[in-house]
């Protein structure tokens, strides 16, 4: 009698033993499962990253345009809000002591639509993040990209400036790209290769700023004397926008399955409003059910994405008043200056941040912030273009780095059903930071000079620095 229940016993715990195998089995990187799964997340991060690349190409190319546009809509498409912009950024020039007339006037009138249009992103990042949250990735996604071509359309028929305003109005309000890309990498990957996905987002935006300026500069040299000037580039743009929706409905999988999804519209619209709040923003306030500890983190790291990106984006945008006062850069030499940005990014982004291991981040943040304070004192006494472009290795390192790493620590921090929420509140204080970074750097650059503005701006790295020195890494 013992010797049968023994036997049983073991017959038992043989058939328990065995499916235990076959259930581990369905999760080994052998396994059938984990292939097709491993198979899913790596093609649809590969079409997101095309999709993200032609989308950031039609926003990257107008960089080095801007001034031809600009002198373009200043002879041939002048009407009242060009008069009274113009006007605004004359008392604003009075007001800082710079000189009246002339390119700069253009250039600081550009670096006021690119405002707007940064503004227009951070009014609206938090609400695309929280409908993705309740509808899911795709149909957010495949609005956006709509809503982005029909601003290209209208920029197809902007003969006057006010028609070309509305355009990057429109265009602005729908840009969402970047927050729910980065929701659909989270989505479809887990903690270990979440650092790998956020990689290839700064990935694309290195090859987009190979590829997008050199267009642009190829648009500003061979079609500025032509008639209507504006409609070649805004069918290009209009163009890539096409072919970026065709790939989302044909290519891109739903990401957020209905159970992992919001449950209630209502409450998130209310918090993406509520979010319009730059303290509320700050304080993370929409992001629920975390620790006291994750909260105070995401705090501070939301802290140091504004602090470097008003900083980084300040002197960047007066990178082009550097380049065109010293060296007497033209449209084209620009766009020549961003296509080696563009492939030190990538060799960057390809060979150095793509092979971080798990749980580096906040290092590769603390080096990229540190780099900039050395890169920008070369460019604040670079004579020669020699000292420029050594500055410039340093800039590229930190450009491709420290968002990237950011995006990714925060990802991290988000709970199911709310990622597109919180990394929508960290893409709106991104683009805060760009709408106001830019004209406090052009206050200082005409006020002072560009020495005194790059000094400023490199000392003061260290803030965010010391910041991001204290994130906690164990929430990682």
């Amino acid at each position: 009698m013992t010797q049968r229940v023994q036997e049983a016993n073991n017959n038992e715990a043989s058939s328990l033993r065995c499916k235990s195998s076959e259930i581990e089995g369905l999760f080994s990187p052998k396994s059938a499962t984990w292939r097709a799964r491993d198979a899913f997340v790596k093609k649809t991060l590969n079409w997101l990253s095309v999709i993200l690349i032609i989308d950031l190409i039609s926003f990257s190319f107008i960089l080095p345009l801007q001034p031809s546009m600009l002198d373009y809509y200043s002879k041939d498409g002048k009407d009242g809000l060009y008069t009274a912009l113009s006007d605004a950024v004359d008392t604003t020039l009075r007001w800082s002591g710079a000189p009246l007339g002339g390119r700069w006037n253009a250039v600081l009138f550009g670096g006021a639509v690119s405002s707007l249009f940064s503004l227009l992103q951070f009014l609206t990042s938090p609400l695309i993040g929280a409908l993705s949250d309740v509808y899911g990735r795709k149909v957010v996604l495949l609005l956006s990209t709509m809503g982005v071509a029909v601003s290209y359309a209208l920029w197809c028929q902007a003969r006057l400036f006010s028609m070309f305003v509305l355009s990057r109005f429109i265009g602005g309000m729908f840009k969402g790209n970047v927050t729910l890309s980065a929701a659909i990498a989270t989505d479809v990957t887990d903690e270990k290769q979440r650092g790998r996905a956020m990689m290839r987002i700064g990935i694309a935006f290195s090859i987009a700023f190979l590829i997008g300026p050199s267009i642009g500069a190829g648009f500003s040299s061979f079609a500025r004397d032509q008639s209507g000037f504006f409609m070649w580039p805004a069918i290009f743009a209009l163009a890539l926008s096409v072919i970026d929706i065709v790939l989302i409905m044909a290519t891109l999988p739903e990401t957020l399955p209905l159970h992992k999804r919001a449950r209630s519209l209502i409450d998130n619209l209310r918090d993406a409003l509520h979010l319009i709040d730059p303290l509320s923003l700050f304080r993370f306030s929409a992001a629920r059910n975390l620790t006291t500890t994750e909260k105070k983190t995401l705090q501070r790291i939301g802290v140091v994405y504004f602090l470097y990106l008003f900083l980084f984006s300040g002197l960047e945008s007066s990178l082009v008043f550097l380049v065109h006062d010293r060296f007497q850069y033209t449209s084209v030499q620009q766009g020549k200056m961003f296509l080696v940005i563009g492939v030190l990014m990538a060799v960057f982004q390809g060979g150095y941040v793509r092979r971080l291991k798990e749980n580096q981040e906040r290092k590769v943040v603390l080096m990229g912030i540190a780099v900039l304070i050395p890169s920008f004192v070369l460019m604040a006494f670079a004579s020669n273009q020699i000292v420029l472009y050594l500055s410039l290795i340093l800039y590229c390192f930190a450009s491709a780095t420290v968002v990237t790493c950011l995006t990714t620590m925060t990802s991290l921090i988000s709970r199911s059903g709310q990622t597109g929420r919180v990394l929508g509140i960290l893409r709106a204080l991104g683009s805060l930071a760009r709408a106001l970074g830019p004209f406090a750097a052009c206050a200082i650059y005409w006020s002072y000079g560009s020495s005194v503005c790059y000094l400023i701006g490199a000392c003061s790295f260290v803030l965010p620095l010391w910041l991001a020195i204290g994130i906690k890494t164990s929430v990682q």
